[in-house]
């Protein structure tokens, strides 16, 4: 995979670039700001971005707009953000939007290589990997109509799982559940906060995070 860097740190920047080529994928341009990373873009037609948030010279969402802008001009090319912290605004925005092929990770994240190599594949196989801090935060506000008190202990899981770009598969494993039982939670989910006539993976976390930011 062809995979562009937007980091302001130098040295993680550096070592994210050296964990990629050691994993065999192409790192075509690294750069330290919005407009670099929008140029590297236009030039080399990556597979993926790598994009830090907050970025020079402001420091606040400039990332976060060029982020925005790749998907809107160039919508084959995956995206996967990450942040220091979970930017509630900043993560339903790129949320709002289709899913597929979007990633939103905290950095602590990265320093798990496994878990940010692995969220990267998703993404760049056109899923999408949400933090599950980001997930739980953003469950966080649903507190003005509750909606969320409908659902058993073990759906809240499921949708837990589901909003951060899981199958049912994985979620099944993850849990200790049968696929089965998972699809069942997953239906039951869906009815209850109103959600009907989804299909699709992507279109059932974008169902979910949609309803969740409103």
């Amino acid at each position: 995979m062809r995979v562009i860097l937007a980091e302001d740190n130098a040295l993680l920047r550096e070592g994210l670039v050296r964990l990629l080529l050691e994993e065999g994928h192409e790192v075509p341009a690294a750069v330290g700001n919005a407009q670099e990373l929008l140029a590297a873009v236009a030039a080399h037609e990556p597979d993926a971005v790598v994009v830090d948030v907050r970025m020079p010279p402001t420091h606040t969402d400039e990332g976060l707009r060029a982020a925005l802008e790749i998907r809107r001009e160039r919508p084959g090319v995956r995206v996967l953000v990450l942040s220091q912290y979970v930017e509630k605004k900043y993560a339903t925005e790129l949320m709002s939007g289709d899913v597929e092929g979007v990633g939103y990770l905290l950095k602590d994240r990265v320093a798990q290589v496994s878990d940010f190599l692995e969220a990267l594949e998703r993404v760049g196989a056109g899923g999408a990997a949400f933090d599950p801090e980001v997930v739980r935060q953003l469950l966080a506000r649903t507190t003005r109509k509750d909606p969320l008190a409908r659902l058993t202990p073990r759906e809240r899981e499921v949708m837990e799982n589901m909003a951060q770009g899981l199958t049912n598969a994985s979620i099944a494993q993850a849990l200790h559940v049968s696929q089965s039982a998972v699809e069942k939670h997953v239906n039951a989910v869906f009815e209850k906060l109103g959600i009907s006539h989804t299909s699709g993976y992507s279109r059932r976390v974008l169902a979910v995070l949609s309803f969740l930011k409103q």
